[in-house]
């Protein structure tokens, strides 16, 4: 697994280390430009006209092609460490989410998320408001002190945080950032995955493979395609088919007797319903009275 390690601290890397011993993993850091020259050694094939040929030829015994340490030469990039391991990589994942630590906005960093500050007060004085004007920040004085009227985006993800948006979180004693290890990908039989592959779980592949399932038998119903998934509502389709058919007819069948039996042990709507019906006064509609409305439109057919 290569993993980033920018902004963790050594004490990280040691909690870390202990915890992946414990599991049979092994965590390896270094300068990559170390990594790259032994890899390289090791993957160069031995020159016979040198003097160190027979040595490097029997060195892990005997020289032999080993394409995927290209792989993990070409992925050694920036701070970059190794996490070796035959175990579940979930479980090394879930390891590293574990050692997390709350980091302040510094100046000149690239911000890893937007941060948001809410509305509310600010326990600053009213002094102090030069900070919220330089950035825009619409307040109001509330018993002697600052407060925010809405909410904020301070920072924007990717930008470089500026001196006076950190030193405005620094008064409000907000730490907006957190710092762990982070998976950026992983090798595995010669093949390197992105490190999102490790975010999905057990439960993931079933509804993919459950949605999959009902979109198959969809279309079989729907084009007459008899696949396994389909043939069971197919049958139940047919039967509730021929029983309609049945008790239209009045015929009858030892299976639809079973139902009948059931129908007439149902309780019955009706008997609910007669009992709120007598409850309900019973409204008489008045006839509508004609009204005499003289002379309006006229009176007869000497007024055309």
């Amino acid at each position: 697994m290569f993993v980033d390690v920018d902004n963790v601290t050594s004490k990280q890397i040691c909690v870390m280390r202990k915890q992946l011993r414990a599991i049979g993993g092994k965590m390896i850091m270094g300068k990559n430009t170390h990594f790259k020259a032994a890899l390289l050694d090791i993957t160069t094939e031995p020159d016979a006209r040198k003097p160190d040929y027979e040595e490097k030829k029997a060195r892990f015994g005997g020289w032999k092609a080993r394409p995927h340490l290209n792989i993990i030469r070409d992925n050694l990039n920036g701070n970059t460490g190794m996490i070796f391991t035959n175990g579940d990589l979930s479980e090394i994942k879930g390891i590293l989410d574990t050692q997390v630590r709350e980091a302040p906005a510094k100046v000149g960093a690239l911000a890893p998320k937007d941060v948001i500050v809410e509305p509310g007060p600010t326990g600053m004085d009213p002094k102090q408001t030069q900070f919220f004007q330089a950035l825009n920040i619409a307040t109001k004085i509330v018993k002697g002190q600052i407060e925010i009227v809405n909410p904020v985006t301070v920072i924007t993800t990717g930008d470089k945080i500026a001196p006076g948006q950190a030193a405005l979180l620094d008064k409000l004693k907000i730490c907006p950032f957190e710092y762990k290890m982070n998976v950026k990908s992983f090798l595995e039989n010669g093949k390197i995955f992105d490190a999102k592959v490790l975010s999905i779980t057990s439960e993931d592949i079933l509804g993919f493979f459950q949605e999959g399932t009902n979109n198959l038998t969809s279309i079989s119903l729907a084009s007459g395609y008899v696949v396994p998934s389909a043939a069971p509502h197919m049958i139940i389709n047919a039967f509730k088919n021929l029983a309609g058919a049945a008790l239209a007819c009045d015929y009858g069948f030892p299976q639809l007797e079973a139902l009948k039996s059931a129908a007439k042990a149902a309780p019955k709507a009706g008997a609910a319903g007669g009992a709120k019906a007598a409850a309900v006064e019973e409204v008489v509609e008045e006839p509508e009275e004609d009204v005499d409305m003289g002379d309006l439109f006229g009176g007869g057919e000497d007024d055309y």
